[in-house]
This record gives C-alpha cells, structure tokens and sequence, in this order.
C-alpha cells in the first residue's frame, strides 16, 4: 500500500464519507430542540437539561483527544466505526432512559456514550482528509467540518419535527427512531474510510507544490512533546474562550428567542414559538456550517492567526449588543453571526494547528486542543443555566458580560502567537520567538 498510486477521484469519495460523517455527528448542536421539550413537556430544570448536554460536549473533548494518541494504532476506519457505533447507540440508550424517566440514566447512557462515540469519529475525518489532500489542505479540511455544522439543520428542521409528528410528540421514540436512522448513516460512511499511503501525492500535483509538500521538515517522533509548548497553551486557551461563548448560545438559543419573542408580542401561542425556535436552530446552523468553510477561505488571505483576533474582536461588540437588543429579529441575527464565528473556529483551528505543528503531529494537536471546547462545555451552558434558575430576569446580563470578558482574554493570548513551525526542544521563550 505504502507504493500504491491513488487515483485522484478516490480521494474525492474520501472526502465525501468524511463529510457525511461528520453531518451525522452535528446533529448534536440540535440539543436546544430537545432541551426545551424536557423542561417544558418533562419537567426538567434547565441545569438538569443543561447538564445532559455539557457531559455530551465534555465527553466528547477527551473522546477527541483519546481518539487522536491512537488514531495510527487503531486505524481510521475502525476507530470512526466505533464511534459512529457508539454515538448512534447513545440515543437508543436516550430513549429507554425518557421512557423510564430516569436522568441518571439519560445522562451515562445519552451523554456519555454519545461523548465518547462524537470524540472517536470527529477526529478521524479531519486528520485522514488532510492527509489525502497534501495541496489543499485548508479548503478539504474546511468543507469536512462544515458537515458538522450542517447537522443541526437536518436535525432541527427535517428529521426531530418530522419524527415528533409521527410519534405523536413520545420523545422516547423520537430518540429511538434518531438511533436508528444514525447509525444507518454513520456506519457506512465510516467504513468507505482508510488511510493515505505515506508520502501520497495526488495526480497532476504541479512538480514546484509537490516538491514543497515533500521538503517540509520531518515532524518528531512523539508529537506529544509540543503539547507543553506556549504556542499550543494559547491556542487551547483560544479554543477555550471561544468555544464558551459558542456553546452556550447554542445550548440556550430557542429558549433565548422563544423568551424575547413572546416579550416582544405576548399574543403568539406557545406552538408557534416553538417553531421560531427551531427555525433559528435551524438559519444559524447554515451559519454555523458556512462559517467553518467562509472563514478558512478568509484565513488562508488574511491569516489565521490574524482570523482568529477578528473572530474574538467582533464578537465582543456582538455580546455587547445583545446586552441592549429586545427586536427578535436582530436578536436572531446576532445569533448567526456568533454561530458563524464559533464555525469558525473549527473551520480555521485544524489548518493552524497544521501550519504549526505538521500533519503528523495533526491528530495529537487537534485531539488535545478539543478537550478546551470539552471543558467550554462545561462552564458556558451550565453557567447560563444555574443563572437562569438563580436570576431568570438577569441571566443573560450577566452570561453575556462573563462571554466579552472570557472572549476578551482570549484575544489578549492571541497576540503570543506567532506564525512559524513549532520547533521540538527549544525552549519556550525561544518557541514564541521572544529570545534573544
């Protein structure tokens, strides 16, 4: 395998499985469909809703970062298998948990095990298609995540609406049909999966990028080492802030515009902002989705580096504004425009990560670099939920201050970047460049 010639079309059918992967695997960001059903029709608490999801988000950050170590052990179709297997099965596991109304278990079996399938089969896609694209890395990598982002929609607008109906509003069902037509998905597309053989370069590569993609310096052994690095510490720090901000929209934003609509105009019937909500769900999914290609195409002009501070910068402003808006409808576009920064991240991190660490290095990096958006998991969603059962007239007051804030400090760490491979050895200050 390691002489064998790849056609250049079978990377395109690569690209295409890891794509429909990570759709599947998007349908995550949909939780705020579901969330406001159990508070609403279950009698949750929005902390204990929360909670669901922030372990799914948790889980899946140190699945990512287990997955990258051994990625070359397991290999990428198996380990994407497994987690498609897993996540797939995290919902059937959701619905004999609704059906005994047990959080408990909803929480191990949903939760967990849908945190550690997600983290598994994320990984994967990423580093294998950046490895069959050695010439277009940024631009293959941007479109397989944008699938993540797209997930939502399908989820919020087509599938979660259509098997509400079918079901007669039985949540535990809906969980079990959603399991069902998962792993119908996920499985497949993980399986069409494999690596690139060592030193692939695609046909008709010009010989002027084919001898740059082979002149770039071999990446060391364990690319653990670069995990101690600054450079790596402010990008997870990034990733941190960012991911905070984010999440917590995403986990709270039907609710959030459900609240300001039936201020706005108190004549709507629950029903119909139920739809709005996900209808927004849904709108800032697409931006979701088209921020990780928009801003990867802006970062590979502009910087990513330089990408990044603007992402943080405007949206400092944006969480201001928010701060002072009661019109739905710009609400909602304010919204957007956070979901399009939060894809982003994700659509800009793996090629900065590639930029300064190599390709080898890609599955560590990446793998490690998500335990920040697992932790971000964590303190966004649940710090808006215990503020929302606190202080439900001032919740989003203080979240959106706590976001500027936690945005603003990542923006200060961003300036310790600096653009050039990390070097394996040095010491810190000579890895920012700061030494004399």
């Amino acid at each position: 395998m390691s002489s064998e010639r790849v056609k250049p079309h079978n990377r395109l059918l690569i690209v295409s499985a890891a794509t429909l992967l990570q759709l599947g695997l998007g349908t995550m960001y949909a939780w705020s469909f579901f969330q406001s059903i159990l508070i609403k029709d279950n009698h949750w608490s929005h902390t204990q809703a929360t909670i669901a999801f922030s372990t799914l988000i948790f889980v899946f950050g140190f699945g990512c970062a287990w997955a990258g170590f051994n990625l070359n052990k397991v290999g990428p179709r198996r380990l994407a298998t497994l987690g498609g297997v897993l996540y797939s099965a995290s919902f059937l596991a959701g619905a004999l948990a609704l059906h005994l109304n047990n959080p408990l278990l909803f929480f191990l079996g949903f939760s967990v095990i849908g945190g550690i399938g997600s983290g598994f089969a994320y990984v994967t896609p990423v580093s294998t298609v950046a490895k069959w694209f050695p010439d277009k890395r940024g631009p293959a990598t941007a479109v397989v995540v944008m699938g993540f982002g797209f997930g939502a929609v399908i989820m919020s607008k087509l599938m979660a609406p259509q098997l509400l109906a079918a079901t007669s509003g039985q949540l535990d069902q809906v969980f079990m049909w959603i399991g069902v037509l998962l792993g119908a998905l996920l499985i497949p597309a993980a399986l069409m999966l494999h690596e690139a053989p060592p030193g692939y370069q695609p046909g008709g590569l010009p010989i002027a990028v084919a001898s740059a993609v082979i002149a770039q310096p071999p990446t060391p052994e364990k690319p653990s080492l670069c995990l101690s690095s600054l450079q790596f510490c402010v990008i997870w720090s990034m990733v941190f802030f960012m991911g905070s901000a984010g999440i917590a929209v995403i986990s709270f934003q039907s609710s959030l515009i459900q609240e300001i609509w039936a201020h706005a105009d108190p004549s709507v019937p629950a029903v119909v902002l139920a739809r709005y909500g996900a209808t927004l769900i849904a709108v800032s999914s697409v931006f979701n989705a088209l921020g990780r290609l928009g801003w990867a195409t802006l970062a590979g002009r502009m910087g990513r580096i330089g990408a990044f501070r603007v992402m943080m910068a405007s949206q400092m402003l944006v969480f201001g504004l928010m701060l002072t808006i009661e019109n739905p409808w710009l609400f909602g576009a304010l919204v957007c425009y956070v979901l399009l920064c939060f894809g982003g991240l994700f659509g800009t991190l793996p090629t900065l990560l590639l930029d300064l660490f190599g390709a080898e290095r890609l599955p560590v990096v990446f793998g490690v670099a998500l335990t920040g958006f697992s932790l971000s998991g964590i303190g966004g969603p649940l710090m808006v939920a215990a503020m929302q059962d606190a202080y439900p007239d001032r919740a989003l007051i203080y979240a959106f201050i706590i976001a500027v804030v936690g945005l603003g400090t990542g923006l200060a760490l961003s300036f310790l970047l600096i653009n050039r491979r990390f070097r394996a050895g040095k010491p810190p200050l000579d890895d920012l460049g700061l030494a004399t």
